[in-house]
């Protein structure tokens, strides 16, 4: 399939994409992506150099005639959202991503296409091993684990770089060029609990939340999307208050950067109550379908009867978790009151696991505004705390702020307006982006983000758009040809 996308163009840049997406690549396991970095590094002939966290980094001199232009760094991260349907068979761990073309876009069968960030990867890979594309002195910088914690970012060193303008490919319009992002945390709690016996005479049943359109949990955050956490614990609160059902088991979401799509609770039920609550449920699906019905227009609940679950989590406890996952904050929190349409704060309830004594929920908390960033995540924090829980406050980076005079801004403004006859939107972004990391590092060097039309990052609907990807390819090469002369 991936030789459909091999014949696209720009035919270089589409095979190193193909070649990249056949490198296992999690965040925190990068072990195999970053040796397949080294060996394209020296394949090339060019200096390259792995930091101590596991960063690469690949330079290249000028090309004849750009040796008096400012030396560049263009960056990208080499992991990527690994998440697949729960029908779809698939070991990330040792299968390369299924891609096909159909139409204008670049699609995986079933799981995250890694077009986030892998886009860029192989744009950075294509200029580095080009011959014949003009560009100033530049290091190619390829950092890790920016899905789940920003790590090659946070433990990049200063000083290691020599480039003073950074372009970094992680933004996903190609009508934008990103100038600033929010900062973000995890708000994670933990505890245990007890458990007690399930009656003979009662029922088990596994509840399923899927079909959800999930996404990125800072782009998309704007749409008001489905959360399968908030509508799973909606489904056994209701259940719990008017059946008095049993939770056993609760699996829901996947990572702290993604909208959840799909939740599954194991219940017991007693046996006088089946045919009330089967009813409940139908009744239940037809109302989320039709609150829904636009963000998430896949929406099904279902359930399916299971072995009678010999224990589940004691009543009390149950009635406080359920209250408090129901407390607890869910999407935009803040729209910026300086920047019109941009949400400024907002809380992603990500992650919900409840098994064997033992619960684990995981919230990503954003803002442009640090204070604000983390006010709201305290508020979350003492809702569980209310339950008992340990809240730990972890993964913290900071945002980036907006420097619109900055010189490769105006450069790169103007030949996107020579090019498309129209001005591009010159924007901040409710998402963690590294620029604001680097910049801790760097403070003096310029920074912007922009890359093709990317949708559906972090779910199993990421998709390409193959035009888009031809637009961007012709404007990035324009910018570098016109970086500015040093001085």
């Amino acid at each position: 399939m991936s030789q459909e996308v091999r014949a696209l163009q720009p035919k270089e840049m589409w095979n190193h994409f193909a070649d990249l997406n056949e490198v296992p690549r999690p965040s925190k396991k990068e072990e195999r992506v970053i040796q397949f970095m080294v060996d394209f590094g020296k394949q090339c002939g060019l200096e390259t150099v792995v930091d101590e966290i596991g960063n690469v980094i690949i330079r290249k001199p000028a090309t004849k005639g750009m040796e008096d232009r400012v030396p560049i760094v263009m960056q990208s991260h080499l992991d990527m959202v690994h998440q697949k349907n729960a029908d779809t068979k698939f070991d990330f761990s040792k299968e390369g991503i299924k891609m096909f073309v159909d139409g204008d876009w670049v699609k995986a069968k079933g799981t995250t296409l890694g077009a986030d960030n892998g886009i860029g990867v192989a744009s950075i890979m294509t200029i580095l091993a080009s011959k014949d594309i003009a560009h100033p002195a530049l290091e190619g910088l390829f950092t890790i684990d920016e899905e789940t914690g920003m790590t090659g970012a946070l433990q990049l060193k200063g000083g290691l770089l020599n480039g003073k303008i950074l372009l970094n490919l992680d933004t996903e319009d190609d009508d934008e060029l990103t100038i600033g992002c929010a900062g973000g945390v995890d708000v994670i709690a933990q505890g245990t609990y007890k458990s007690k016996a399930v009656p003979d005479t009662w029922k088990g049943f596994k509840v399923g939340v899927t079909g959800l359109s999930g996404g990125h949990s800072g782009m998309d955050i704007i749409k008001g999307l489905g959360n399968a956490n908030k509508l799973m614990n909606r489904i056994l609160y209701q259940a719990a208050e008017e059946f008095k059902i049993r939770v056993v088991e609760i699996d829901g979401g996947s990572l702290r950067n993604a909208i959840p799509r799909e939740s599954f609770a194991q219940i017991a039920i007693s046996s006088r109550k089946l045919k009330a609550f089967k009813k409940f449920i139908k009744a239940q699906h037809t109302i989320l379908k039709e609150e829904n019905r636009t963000t998430d227009p896949d929406l099904k609940l279902s359930i399916e009867e299971i072995a009678t679950p010999k224990e589940a989590i004691d009543g009390r406890f149950q009635s406080n978790l359920l209250r408090t996952i129901y407390g607890c904050p869910n999407g935009i929190h803040r729209m910026s009151p300086e920047i019109e349409g941009l949400v400024q704060t907002s809380n992603n309830l990500a992650r919900v696991e409840l098994k064997n004594g033992k619960y684990s929920i995981q919230n990503l908390t954003r803002s442009s505004v640090d204070s604000e960033k983390y006010d709201h995540a305290r508020s979350i924090a003492a809702v569980f705390e209310l339950l008992g829980a340990n809240v730990v406050l972890e993964g913290k980076y900071p945002g980036w702020e907006p420097k619109p005079e900055a010189s490769i801004i105006k450069v790169m403004r103007g030949i996107y307006k020579d090019m498309f006859k129209e001005e591009p939107h010159v924007n901040a972004v409710h998402a963690g982006l590294e620029c604001g990391i680097l910049g801790t590092h760097y403070p003096d060097m310029e920074m912007i983000s922009f890359g093709p039309n990317i949708k559906g990052a972090h779910s199993p609907d990421e998709r390409c758009q193959i035009s888009s990807v031809q637009k961007y390819w012709g404007y990035l090469l324009k910018t570098l040809e016109n970086i500015p002369k040093k001085g």
